[in-house]
């Protein structure tokens, strides 16, 4: 890879380095294994990138890359039967000056809900809460947008149910 493809490659992961953050959030609890994570998603990212195609959404190619790693990551550790309990106190606490207790508690007992979900829809509502198009969310997931809608308002649906 030649050297404008690399400074290509740093200023675009630079500029969308939050993507990678959110989804090695969503998918490992731990400090030092969200950034194993973010590390295994940046350097497959890096090993993807030749064939990349600048025409598309580097976004959205982004999010299938880093999913796919989380998603593979996880069912590793799963096969280790190594599961590890969520731990309130590991999470980013809100600002506790502006959220009321009422409010850290729904966001508490959202992110639990989204933590015993399986892969997809862990994905499905990562995007969804960032407010990314349906179209956006098929593309990335690799799923029809009609899917998309349905299994949004399903897990919608048990979201009001189980919280």
């Amino acid at each position: 890879m030649d050297f404008d493809r690399q400074t290509q490659f740093g200023q675009l992961l630079e500029a969308h380095r939050g993507i990678v953050l959110k989804v090695a959030h969503g998918y490992a609890w731990h400090p030092e294994d969200r950034a194993d994570l973010a590390q295994e998603i940046a350097t497959q990212l890096w090993r993807a990138f030749p064939r990349y195609d600048p025409a598309r959404s580097f976004s959205t190619w982004m999010y299938r890359i880093a999913l796919n790693v989380a998603i593979s990551s996880l069912r590793a550790r799963r096969q280790d039967a190594r599961t590890v309990p969520l731990d309130e106190r590991l999470h980013e606490p809100l600002d506790s000056a502006a959220a009321s207790l009422e409010l850290q508690q729904q966001v508490g007992a959202l992110r639990r809900f989204i933590h015993r979900q399986e892969p997809l829809n862990r994905a499905l509502l990562l995007l969804y809460l960032e407010d990314r198009p349906h179209a956006q969310i098929a593309d990335i997931l690799g799923i029809s947008v009609s899917n998309v809608a349905t299994k949004i308002g399903r897990l919608k649906q048990r979201i009001h149910n189980e919280l």
